[in-house]
């Protein structure tokens, strides 16, 4: 890629139960570094005032270890539009790909409530930071449908960010805090407790998420529906929105999550047999086209 190289540190507390960085955090990481991408050019106006993710898609390789050394961030822009552009990502450490990542990003005017056209300049900035950059493998695509989990959700205020709504990557933390609560064989103990109890973790490998419009902090909360859409020998593959049960039929965000089953040493292992009872509960639809 050869773009804007970014140095994040990390946190203890970015660390999950599973002793590595959650992969939430990881998408933290590239708005870090995404930020001070924008912050080192002519762009820099954008921030706080009119970039606006529109989506995200990431590919998880290899859990990301705490270390006092911070990760390293590569930056730059895959694609330019007339009012959009792309960013990719690679973050390193110790020198090896940990994880590779796109951001989809809109130019958004608040006042007029519309997208608006990147100026000539602004254009020009990103078209110079433009790389080529190793493509992410495509996913079938899958709706939730009729039968699904449900989630309550709700807001904290410290979710928001400078635009007063919830910040983008707070969507992965609410996908993830909904898809372990879908454990139908007993619904008082999380998929998490089931599979410490088994011996078992989960990986998320792979996660794109699509923004469709803003979540804002509120007393009543909002649903999480989510479906199994595919299961594999080692992996399973979730498909989940947003919705906003004030607003029937609102959906805010959608997601798909593919998640590889392992053993405590990591290494992949089959599907616990609860699963297949779980994806007859609460199964996805195949999706024909982006309009369904």
């Amino acid at each position: 890629m050869s773009g804007y190289v970014a140095e994040v540190p990390m946190r203890w507390v970015d660390l999950d139960a599973q002793g590595h960085i959650n992969n939430a955090l990881v998408v933290d990481y590239l708005q870090e570094a995404r930020v001070a991408f924008l912050l080192a050019g002519p762009n820099a106006h954008l921030l706080g005032t009119s970039a606006v993710v529109v989506s995200h898609a990431v590919e998880f390789l290899r859990p990301i270890e705490y270390s006092v050394e911070p990760v390293t961030v590569e930056v730059s822009v895959c694609e330019v539009g007339a009012a959009r552009y792309g960013v990719a990502y690679e973050v390193r450490q110790a020198g090896e790909v940990m994880a590779r990542a796109r951001t989809g990003m809109c130019v958004f005017d608040f006042a007029a409530n519309r997208p608006r056209r990147l100026t000539v300049a602004e254009r020009r900035w990103f078209a110079d930071q433009q790389r080529d950059s190793e493509p992410l493998r495509e996913l079938a695509r899958y709706r939730v449908g009729e039968s699904a989990h449900h989630h309550d959700l709700s807001v904290r205020w410290s979710d928001l960010d400078s635009y007063g709504h919830v910040n983008n990557v707070k969507l992965f933390d609410y996908l993830a805090e909904a898809r372990i609560r879908m454990n139908p064989a007993d619904p008082d103990r999380t998929r998490m407790h089931q599979a410490a109890q088994d011996d078992l973790t989960w990986m998320v490998v792979r996660q794109d998420v699509e923004y469709r419009g803003q979540i804002t902090h509120r007393i009543e909360p909002y649903v999480v529906r989510t479906a199994y859409a595919a299961l594999g020998r080692t992996s399973m593959t979730l498909v989940a929105q947003v919705e906003d049960p004030l607003e029937p039929g609102l959906v805010l965000g959608r997601a798909q999550t593919v998640l590889v089953c392992a053993d405590a040493a990591g290494r992949p292992v089959p599907l616990p047999e609860e699963t297949a009872r779980a994806a007859s509960l609460w199964p996805a639809v195949p999706q024909r086209n982006r309009t369904d």
